[in-house]
């Protein structure tokens, strides 16, 4: 990554090539997780919305 970035000093800039790449794929991985976790509990509740307006349940 050769972009400059003024007001960095080269320690600086070394530290941010070193553990930007892991920082962003750790947020990428947990913006993932939760997206997964925000997809299940909605489909968990639309089965369960949807198996209490069964038909056959109607008439016990």
């Amino acid at each position: 990554m050769n972009i400059s970035i003024p007001g960095l000093s080269p320690s600086q800039r070394e530290l941010l090539d070193r553990y930007l790449p892991a920082v962003l794929a750790l947020v990428v991985a947990w913006l993932v997780a939760r997206g997964l976790k925000k997809l299940f509990w909605n489909a968990f509740g639309l089965y369960w919305a949807f198996q209490a307006l069964h038909v056959s349940r109607a008439f016990w």
